[in-house]
């Protein structure tokens, strides 16, 4: 589970304020990238040519993806909240896809911070809060109705009530869990399929054959697969994201 560990690059555990470790971590660093790297993929996309070129159809078509989602599951209010769905979005599936790059050739271990529940969590924790913002501000107290289903008997609100309103409140978890599981579900995967290679590949050509080679072929799909979840992932938190505003604009 080395893969995993945070660890400080600038400081040491020992540095804390009011109880907190302020120290810039591996976790941090890979952070800063991932936003470095977005930064300039967007920039690079803002040229706004007459005749698009890849780059810039790329940044489009992204946006333009994220525009279409909102617009289907919010409607016209959706537009307003473009930018966040698509920083969220693109921030999730650039640190998913860094996360997989075979940097351990040359000596750099990259570290998918969307493996740990605490970076998840605050992502869902800011959706939520953008959630409950919107919904009492644009509803006031009759955010509440909806926990209550239009057409609900009224000896069934006591109980019906208490169950929407412990489902709401349970979505930021699920949200944060969904992300950190899938991506440490599958690194760890392959990190075992690897200790499968190299200790077939030290222990002789027989066990090479018999346990390496096969390893080494089960590594290559599910690496293909995992870029897959990446995407997929990055794009169910952004999806259920808007679900949620949704149920803020309009309360369904």
């Amino acid at each position: 589970m080395h893969q995993f560990h945070i660890e400080p690059i600038l400081g040491s555990e020992t540095w804390e304020i009011a109880g907190y470790n302020i120290a810039f971590t591996n976790s941090s660093m890979w952070m800063l990238i991932t936003t470095i790297v977005l930064t300039v993929f967007v920039w690079g996309g803002m040229k706004r040519e007459l005749v698009p070129g890849r780059w810039q159809m790329m940044v489009e078509s992204f946006t333009g993806f994220i525009d279409d989602m909102l617009e289907a599951n919010i409607g016209k209010e959706g537009r307003k909240y473009v930018p966040y769905i698509f920083s969220l979005f693109m921030f999730i599936l650039f640190a998913n896809l860094l996360g997989l790059l075979p940097l351990g050739i040359v000596g750099v271990h990259p570290f998918t911070f969307t493996s740990h529940f605490t970076v998840t969590g605050v992502l869902a924790i800011i959706s939520f809060a953008i959630v409950l913002i919107v919904g009492f501000w644009k509803h006031g107290f009759h955010f509440f109705s909806l926990f209550v289903p239009s057409g609900t008997p009224l000896p069934m609100i006591p109980i019906i009530f208490p169950i929407e309103l412990i489902s709401f409140l349970v979505r930021p978890f699920s949200l944060a869990l969904r992300l950190f599981v899938a991506m440490m579900a599958g690194h760890v995967l392959l990190k075992v399929l690897s200790s499968f290679v190299i200790d077939g590949t030290n222990a002789g050509p027989a066990f090479a054959a018999l346990v390496g080679v096969p390893s080494f072929i089960l590594m290559i799909g599910i690496s293909a697969l995992e870029i897959l979840v990446a995407g997929i992932q990055a794009y169910v938190f952004a999806l259920l994201t808007s679900l949620y505003i949704n149920d803020a604009e309009n309360l369904h």
